[in-house]
């Protein structure tokens, strides 16, 4: 599939601003089930400086400030991809147990030490044991990797509710789990969360999901803005994707931008402007097929 991917996010500042630096995490990442044909950033007003790097999980940082008076900022990310289904979306077991799995990860090995890091908390997703006893409602003795998943997965679809605004970036997971309600993003870290509890490596994926699904398809949870999920390490298959807000693998209507332990490493911008006052801020998403 080829898609437009166009993530356009303006602020609108009641005072003006003098200085304002950023960073942007919003050029989708090439993959072998992903080929990024076109990736540009649309800044206005025009920066004073700009560059890129590759940070620690080697995606794309934009680096990029503003030197001048201005009331109004608007950043627009514009890339053209093309994106295939992942050989996992068929397969259905791992043909290991989750245990086995755990247990191999525990002993040092140094082609596993990307994959080990994803089992240790981070900022924002600390260690629940609250958590550790929902999964092991999916992960019981002896059960099939990669079956055990994609149940897990199903069953944060079914027990959780998407409903916008009921959550923040703040929102700590014990509320989430409590309520069981919240976004993409939140479902992502609960997932990832107890994948963790478990000794399972499991890491924050940032993007974005078709915006009009091909006729007599449904229309995607999380579609008008940017998207969140999980991936999970299986062996013998490799990093797996999954979209608890959907109940689905991430196949080919998704597009991958960036990942990292959970959101704070990938925020789509973050930066200071030197203002006062408050500001509006709005965000579009469309994910078009071509």
């Amino acid at each position: 599939m080829l898609y437009k991917v166009r993530h356009l996010t303006t602020y609108k500042y009641h005072f003006e601003g003098n200085l304002s630096y950023n960073e942007a995490w919003l050029r989708p990442r090439s993959l072998p089930w992903q080929k990024v044909k076109e990736s540009r950033l649309v800044i206005n007003p025009s920066p004073a400086e700009i560059s890129g790097r590759l940070d620690f999980f080697q995606n794309q940082v934009d680096y990029f400030s503003v030197q001048q008076s201005h009331k109004d900022f608007s950043i627009e990310s514009i890339s053209i991809i093309d994106r295939q289904v992942p050989e996992y979306a068929s397969m259905t077991s791992a043909g290991m147990s989750w245990e086995d799995w755990r247990d191999q990860l525990a002993v040092f090995k140094e082609e596993w030490i990307d994959i080990r890091q994803y089992c240790l908390p981070s900022p924002l997703i600390p260690f629940s044991t609250r958590l550790k006893a929902y999964i092991l409602e999916s992960f019981w003795p002896g059960r099939d990797l990669l079956e055990g998943l994609i149940e897990f997965n199903t069953r944060v679809y079914q027990d959780f509710e998407y409903e916008q605004g009921f959550t923040t970036v703040a929102t700590p997971l014990s509320e989430v789990i409590e309520n069981r309600k919240g976004v993409c993003q939140d479902f992502a870290h609960i997932s990832i969360g107890c994948l963790r509890a478990i000794g399972l490596p499991a890491r924050y994926v940032s993007g974005y999901i078709e915006t009009l699904p091909p006729k007599g398809a449904d229309t995607l949870v999380g579609s008008a803005a940017s998207h969140a999920w999980f991936a999970s390490f299986v062996p013998g298959i490799g990093w797996v994707d999954f979209d608890p807000t959907n109940n689905k693998f991430a196949k080919e209507q998704h597009i991958t931008v960036a990942w990292g332990r959970d959101y704070a490493d990938v925020p789509p911008i973050k930066g200071v402007i030197f203002n006062s006052g408050p500001h509006d801020l709005s965000v579009s998403v469309e994910v078009v097929r071509i």
